[in-house]
């Protein structure tokens, strides 16, 4: 084991790294997708996801949410739905409001998958920053890969 200081940061190597990396795959170690988008600039992403968040809820969410609500209003108001006798008319605005929020959320994916499109990303499941964590974000597989990867499929058989 060895230790090296550079200024503030202290990186410590240790024997045992071949054994991470052999653990974690053959070439897995700083693996990186052979097709990933690396013209893609990551404030550009930044920028990309905030404008959808922001369009989404002002120019979706908020309106059909509040749209929901008033129509659920009138609805109880003309005697159409009837209110709970417990809580009042609460509930179901509450609900019509979060299922109007969501609805409204929902309905902007489309336009925020075009915005990442334009910026060079593709829409396939897994790209993108709406992908969470244990997505893979390449479904690329090298020529080395499939090689290693028939033989053993021959062998199942």
């Amino acid at each position: 084991m060895s230790s090296e200081t550079t200024g503030q940061t202290v990186t410590v190597k240790t024997g045992d790294e071949p054994a991470a990396e052999a653990a974690a795959g053959p070439g897995r170690a700083g693996w990186k997708c052979p097709t990933g988008d690396r013209h893609v600039h990551r404030e550009d992403l930044r920028k990309a996801w905030k404008e959808c968040h922001e369009e989404s809820f002002w120019y979706r969410a908020l309106p059909l949410s509040l749209g929901s609500m008033a129509v659920t209003g009138g609805l109880l108001y003309k005697g159409i739905w009837n209110s709970s006798k417990r809580f009042g008319p609460f509930p179901k605005l509450a609900v019509a409001g979060v299922l109007g929020f969501a609805v409204g959320k929902a309905s902007y994916v489309g336009t925020c998958r075009s915005k990442f499109q334009g910026l060079g990303l593709e829409g396939r499941p897994g790209s993108g920053p709406w992908s969470g964590p244990g997505h893979r974000s390449c479904h690329h597989v090298c020529e080395e890969c499939q090689k290693k990867a028939a033989p053993a499929e021959e062998e199942k058989s």
